[in-house]
């Protein structure tokens, strides 16, 4: 356990908690709001968090919680590690089990629910570093692809994640699938591709496209020294002409047999292995 030592009055001074029931209570219907609405979640600048070790993950990483749900069952389980939560600030109520799997995203609800602020944005251009690794996602659109992009860019040791026009981040599906490395990584967002690369050429970053390519340089005899970012793009339709055109390196996964296309996650997978340092070949 990584939390910091603070008992929760709650729980110190031995006060039962009011259990709520209906989906009506003002807090429960914001969570409901911002698990299903991309537009709740953009202009009230918050998000949902579902899980206890998810949660832990992200009060561990100073993340901006608000409010904290339990189920009965659930604030029972982990009454003893909650005794050591550093949650001053915020908000706990107590659901009923039957309301738990009611606003559940999961098949196997454990209880525990939150409700936190995003982060400032994080500006590229003050934050890159000049020797960085970086995977650029354009147009990405599976919330799960990009949840396993994050969390093994967390694993290899990448400098950061930039999401271009690719789907939203405080989805709770994104969330739930970086298993924590969301909290962790230094992810960036823009929309002007043309920034982006003035950014990364301006830092001597060099520019690679995933592509399926026969022409493409086979990424097995790349060396990648100093800094570079690869761009991924669209599962279906791979990058725009115009975005792959603009990288300085059209790069290829060389494939046997029959296949000839990879899941976008698997892909970036191995293009950030190789860029890491390590090796497939």
């Amino acid at each position: 356990m990584i939390f910091e030592s603070c008992l929760l009055p709650e729980l110190e001074s031995g006060v039962v908690l009011t259990v709520i029931t209906s989906k009506d209570n003002p807090s429960v219907k914001l969570y409901m709001k911002l698990s299903s609405s991309k537009k709740e979640r953009r202009n009230s600048g918050l998000y949902v968090l579902e899980g206890f070790r998810l949660i832990e993950d992200a009060v561990n990483e100073k993340a901006l919680l608000k409010q904290l749900f339990f189920t009965e069952d659930a604030y029972e389980k982990y009454s003893d590690e909650l005794s050591q939560v550093d949650l001053k600030e915020v908000k706990i109520l107590i659901i009923s089990n039957e309301l738990g799997i009611k606003i559940s995203c999961t098949e196997k609800p454990q209880g525990v629910f939150a409700i936190c602020e995003m982060p400032p944005a994080r500006s590229l251009e003050k934050e890159i570093i000049k020797s960085g690794k970086y995977v650029v996602l354009h147009g990405l659109q599976d919330p799960g692809n990009l949840g396993m992009i994050i969390r093994t860019a967390d694993a290899v040791g990448m400098d950061g994640v930039i999401l271009s026009e690719s789907c939203e981040l405080y989805s709770p599906k994104v969330i739930r699938s970086t298993m924590g490395s969301a909290f962790r990584m230094k992810i960036f967002e823009t929309r002007d591709t043309d920034e982006l690369f003035s950014c990364l050429e301006a830092n001597g970053i060099k520019s690679y496209a995933a592509v399926i390519d026969k022409d493409a340089v086979d990424l097995r005899t790349i060396t990648f020294e100093g800094g570079c970012a690869v761009f991924i793009g669209n599962e279906g339709n791979g990058l725009p002409p115009e975005v792959a055109s603009r990288c300085t390196v059209k790069a290829t996964i060389k494939m046997s047999g029959h296949i000839n296309s990879l899941n976008a996650a698997m892909a970036t997978g191995i293009f950030m292995w190789e860029m890491s340092g390590n090796s497939i070949h």
